[in-house]
């Protein structure tokens, strides 16, 4: 069983590195890498319809709802992030900002990610992702 109490370093630097690099893919569009750390039985909560994606096969056709709405450059940028990771268990909350075009207009999106991740075989699977803005009503 993990303690994430007495987060690991070593596993805290990993794990920054599997978000980095999967925010780095969105940015290069390259939907082979933004997949490539998250399991199959993925789920995630999204902030557009579906509002619920579970599997690999769904995830990846939410990319193409993100693309079409996305400037280009794409802009999907970590402004803070916090990780707390244990031998085989941890958590990411981050602030996010993405660019997507509203009526015409580029208009920048501040989100809050969080982000469930197993140990599987030695590398870090992304289990579950958590997107949402808050509340305006």
């Amino acid at each position: 069983m993990s303690d994430l109490s007495q987060s690991r370093p070593e596993e805290e630097s990993a794990v920054r590195a599997v978000v980095e690099n999967w925010a780095a893919a969105v940015r290069r569009k390259d939907v082979v890498a933004i997949l490539a750390n998250h399991s199959q039985d993925f789920l995630m909560f999204d902030v557009p319809p579906p509002f619920s994606s579970r599997g690999i096969d769904e995830y990846r056709g939410t990319w193409d709802l993100f693309y079409s709405a996305a400037t280009d450059p794409v802009v999907f940028d970590i402004e803070k992030m916090e990780i707390a990771a244990g031998s085989d268990v941890a958590f990411v909350a981050a602030f996010m900002r993405c660019r997507h075009i509203d009526r015409g207009i580029p208009t920048d999106l501040d989100f809050r990610l969080t982000v469930g991740l197993r140990k599987i075989a030695g590398q870090w699977a992304i289990m579950h992702e958590h997107h949402s803005v808050p509340a305006t009503q």
